[in-house]
């Protein structure tokens, strides 16, 4: 089996990569801007018409697009999000009409939720800022298309590699800064003032998925047989305190000092989106997927891919 995976080199992608890699008799093939890629694509700025020699050349029995931007200002966004999966659409009608794609969406597309009551692929959809939006135009791209596609809605992704750029992979970051200064479990006393990790508001709720479970996803919607739903939410199916990933995160790393939460450095999304949960049982019945991984595991295996060795004393909180 050949599969062009794009986006490999990014947190998610990476995972992705790996877990396909492992199959026996599978050929993944990178695409993407870098030299380093074996298909050379840029999906923010390619026509169609040449995406669709790239692929033809390529010829891919699947298509994975791990490939998104979470940042930026809503131009570049949209160029990312949204134009992207547009032009990998028509690219894969022309070129290579017969393979799946897997798309990689986001729970963003969904907006606001209503406590106690996770969202479901059918539910309508009212993202909060550009990032969600542009999200689900890429989403709406890839269902109208007409291939044989699927949209895997992740959830709120935590596990090694984290991105400093969400809040996993900075309370991680901004750990690994306290750790290199000697304030963690048996590195020293330190000062009352030194050993508090400053934070913004934590009281959101969101639904935290390990990266290896949606790796698994993907592998899953790339290799089932059949048809396969438009639109599967990959999530821990679970609203969770995110203050309780980080009292997690500080368990893991052996920080025993003080957690405040009053810097007023929360995110504006935060304040808008306070609930936020996906139901799974769509995925479990298409896939036969569910997620495996605990909070806990999640956790670890993020810090003990941070951990330093030594950091500068000082950190700055975000």
């Amino acid at each position: 089996m050949r599969i062009l995976l794009l986006g490999a080199g990014g947190y998610l992608g990476g995972h992705v990569a790996e877990r396909l890699r492992a199959r026996p008799g599978t050929t993944v093939l990178t695409g993407g801007r870098s030299p380093a890629a074996d298909v050379p694509v840029d999906l923010a700025a390619d026509r169609p018409g040449a995406l669709a020699r790239v692929l033809t050349a390529a010829a891919p029995d699947a298509v994975v697009n791990c490939a998104g931007a979470t940042g930026g200002d809503a131009v570049h966004l949209a160029e990312v999000n949204a134009r992207g999966p547009a032009a990998l659409c028509a690219a894969l009608r022309e070129a290579a009409p017969g393979a799946r794609l897997v798309h990689l969406g986001s729970a963003a597309e969904y907006g606001p939720g209503a406590p106690g009551r996770p969202a479901a692929e059918s539910d309508p959809c009212a993202p909060a800022g550009p990032y969600g939006a542009t999200k689900l135009a890429g989403t709406v791209a890839v269902t109208a298309s007409g291939l044989d596609a699927v949209v895997l809605r992740v959830g709120n992704p935590v596990g090694a590699g984290a991105p400093v750029t969400g809040l996993p992979g900075r309370v991680a970051d901004l750990l690994a800064g306290l750790a290199g200064a000697g304030h963690v479990r048996g590195a020293g006393p330190g000062t009352e003032a030194e050993r508090v990790l400053r934070l913004g508001d934590l009281s959101a709720y969101r639904d935290f998925v390990d990266v290896r479970d949606v790796a698994r996803a993907v592998e899953l919607a790339v290799t089932v047989h059949g048809p396969v739903p438009p639109v599967l939410n990959v999530s821990g199916g679970e609203a969770v305190p995110v203050r309780e990933l980080v009292r997690k995160l500080a368990d893991a790393a052996g920080f025993t000092g003080r957690i405040d939460e009053g810097d007023g450095g929360g995110s504006d999304r935060s304040a808008r989106v306070s609930w936020q949960c996906s139901s799974v049982t769509a995925a479990r019945e298409a896939l036969g997927w569910r997620p495996v991984h605990s909070l806990d595991d999640s956790a670890a295996a993020l810090w003990a891919a941070r951990a330093p060795a030594r950091l500068p004393e000082e950190v700055a909180a975000p």
